[in-house]
């Protein structure tokens, strides 16, 4: 038991205990929730961990390896807790999840037992199963330089480096008509180019859905104004009056970097990279084959 609370281990070891399980979610909004399998509240490390919010947890799976630890958590779908709407409009997907084992009789006496994230989440006769996975999970996911023609940076972010906040970049306006939370309406756009939010995101800055964004499909402008069509639905309900943030978008390529955001200088991008038939491409009909470049 390496590294395992020392008084917990000798509490444990009167064969009389006085223990509990509780869990911290913090969801990437910055929202903190706790809660606990004891029958009173509880506090330690900045959390308040409830009693009666009827969750709890199945049997941790930890190995020495590499593979993923695993568990779940169950519990009933509550106003005040987890609610149906949240986990609908995903809050709640990546959120950060820690696990204790507590003497609740002296909360100093506690040990991590597992920390990680949200996974699948399913819902079904007003209760809720999440699978919460290992920060070895992490390690499935891709890491390092992509090499490849498009850009591989998000706009905005720090390889980018372009300030989304200069004029003319994104616009701030109350929702006029939205259908099926995905298409968006609006009388007029002044100031921006046809297709210029094409590829760019809209976020909801007010309304039940604040916090939630999605990637701009098509936009289109015709005689009736201005359409902005999302690539799926939002997850929460949006209505007339809801104000929303549109971004300008970005197709990745290198001429788009330069004339429409001026930051060539920034751009992750190998436009000049072979294709993949560049090794069964004919030789170059022209008067120089001397290994320089096919462009000359």
């Amino acid at each position: 038991m390496s590294g395992f609370h020392a008084g917990l281990k000798a509490h444990l070891a009167t064969g009389l205990t006085t223990t509990c399980r509780c869990w911290a979610l913090v969801r990437e909004d910055g929202l903190r929730l706790g809660f606990t399998d004891h029958d009173g509240p509880l506090a330690f490390d900045g959390h308040a961990f409830r009693a009666d919010t009827g969750l709890s947890a199945r049997a941790l799976q930890q190995t020495t390896g590499l593979s993923v630890d695993n568990t779940e958590a169950l519990g009933a779908l509550r106003d005040d807790a987890i609610t149906e709407a949240d986990i609908e409009a995903g809050r709640y997907d990546g959120a950060e999840v820690l696990a204790w084992l507590v003497n609740w009789q002296n909360v100093d006496e506690r040990q991590l037992q597992f920390r990680g994230t949200i996974g699948e989440i399913k819902r079904a006769g007003g209760a809720f199963e999440a699978e919460l996975r290992g920060l070895t999970e992490r390690l499935n996911l891709p890491l390092g330089r992509v090499f490849q023609k498009p850009c591989s940076a998000v706009l905005g972010d720090r390889d980018c480096g372009f300030d989304m906040g200069l004029p003319g970049y994104a616009s701030e306006r109350p929702v006029e008509t939205v259908e099926a939370r995905r298409v968006f309406r609006f009388a007029a756009l002044d100031g921006f180019a046809p297709d210029w939010f094409r590829h760019g995101m809209l976020r909801v800055l007010s309304g039940p859905a604040t916090g939630l964004s999605g990637m701009i499909k098509r936009d289109v402008t015709d005689t009736t104004g201005r359409s902005i069509e999302l690539w799926h639905p939002l997850r929460a309900v949006i209505g007339t009056g809801d104000l929303v943030r549109l971004e300008a978008g970005c197709d990745k390529r290198m001429g788009t970097c330069q004339l429409k955001f001026n930051n060539l200088l920034n751009f992750q991008g190998f436009p000049d990279i072979p294709g993949d038939d560049w090794s069964i491409t004919d030789p170059s009909r022209v008067a120089r084959l001397d290994g320089g470049s096919r462009r000359g």
